[in-house]
């Protein structure tokens, strides 16, 4: 029996294309969203049981909540949207460029693009999935969304992107009280340090994605796992579930990825 189908945002690579192939694996038609990425996902959608693939720029919310109303009309059974692409730009709450790296410094228009991309859009394209995605059979629609463990262990680094993945937090929980009476679901799920990310080298990862309670890796299979699970709908309306090895209990100064440099000597 079909699980019906999932849109996984920024589905193409990394994170992306790991729940892709979960989703998959647990008998889901997975919709492979993409913005450059056309032959990547091009790529997994031939190497999976059931997929396809659609492009849209999620900066530009009107696009954004076009590409779910055709989806919608398209598909009879759609059951999961997952909210996972996002813009991860290197900013501080600088205002000066004493450091000498200019693009390091906050800038309203490092804050316009990750408050669109990564929260406006989200929220358009979950307000818009529950407002025509249609399900054959089975109890309520879910929404998942990619946060960051940064909303409970916070720095002063990536500002942009921790100020717009704190409101997409935020949303979600007012999205899951408006649907409260309803079978509908809306999750917020936050990984660790999964994957090397910005300009990091592999040997810096392997020390930042140890910097949590476990000292352990943590993989990007665990937060698929994660996505299928909520994507079940059996916890709370409204839950936030984190995958990261208890790194949001942690009080980390620094994003993980400048610690990390540190303590090798680069930074």
């Amino acid at each position: 029996m079909s699980a019906g189908a999932v849109l996984i945002t920024g589905g193409a690579k990394r994170l992306g294309s790991v729940m892709a192939r979960c989703f998959a694996d647990a008998g889901y038609h997975v919709i492979i969203h993409y913005r450059r990425s056309a032959a990547a996902a091009a790529a997994l959608a031939a190497n999976l049981p059931d997929a396809s693939t659609v492009e849209a720029d999620l900066g530009d919310p009107a696009e954004a909540r076009a590409m779910v109303e055709r989806l919608g009309a398209m598909h009879p059974d759609w059951r999961v949207l997952v909210n996972n692409a996002a813009i991860f730009e290197p900013d501080t709450t600088q205002q000066d460029t004493q450091a000498g790296d200019s693009q390091a410094i906050f800038s309203p228009a490092c804050l316009a693009r990750a408050m669109t991309i990564n929260a406006a859009s989200p929220v358009v394209l979950a307000q818009t999935f529950l407002r025509c995605a249609k399900t054959r059979g089975h109890a309520g629609r879910r929404v998942i969304n990619v946060i960051d463990q940064k909303i409970a262990n916070m720095n002063p680094d990536f500002f942009s992107y921790t100020m717009a993945k704190q409101a997409l937090h935020a949303a979600t929980r007012m999205l899951a009280m408006e649907h409260a009476a309803t079978s509908d679901r809306i999750y917020s799920l936050c990984p660790g340090a999964m994957l090397p990310s910005h300009d990091q080298r592999s040997e810096e990862h392997q020390i930042s994605g140890r910097m949590n309670l476990l000292e352990r890796l943590v993989e990007p299979e665990e937060l698929a796992a994660a996505a299928v699970f909520l994507a079940q709908g059996t916890a709370a309306n409204g839950q936030t579930l984190f995958i990261d090895a208890g790194q949001h209990l942690l009080d980390q100064p620094r994003d993980v990825l400048y610690l990390a440099r540190q303590s090798t000597g680069r930074g």
